[in-house]
């Protein structure tokens, strides 16, 4: 029984980490002209293995890479030469970085389902 629940605890934990990193993925897309912007990175770390593997998310950490310069002499933050910062932000990645982080939120769903349908087999036969 319990390791049953230590893998309802492994999924809740990769439920919850990839809700943090699929928000981040929201607030990257949302920020894609934001001019100045850093992509944010989520990144997971490992908390006990012995305990099923539970995950967390890990610290935010922003995308170092340079700045592109885009050409637009009438934004009021374009410098003398008419460029503003843009931002980090490529909409196709983030867009395929949530897609992942659903896939894996729903994948650790079905996981949780299935724990939940064995420990109530077991409760099950245990009545019996």
């Amino acid at each position: 029984m319990s390791e049953l629940m230590k893998s309802m605890g492994a999924a809740a934990s990769g439920m919850a980490a990839q809700s943090a990193r699929l928000r981040l993925s929201a607030e990257n897309i949302a920020n894609v002209d934001t001019p100045g912007y850093r992509r944010k990175l989520a990144s997971f770390e490992v908390i006990a293995r012995e305990d099923g593997g539970v995950v967390k998310a890990g610290r935010v950490r922003l995308d170092r890479s340079d700045l592109p310069q885009v050409y637009d002499p009438s934004h009021p933050l374009a410098d003398a030469q008419g460029y503003v910062e843009g931002s980090t932000v490529d909409l196709m990645v983030e867009l395929a970085d949530a897609r992942e982080a659903q896939r894996s939120y729903e994948a650790n769903i079905k996981m949780m389902d299935q724990a939940r349908a064995m420990t109530s087999g077991l409760m099950d036969l245990l009545r019996r």
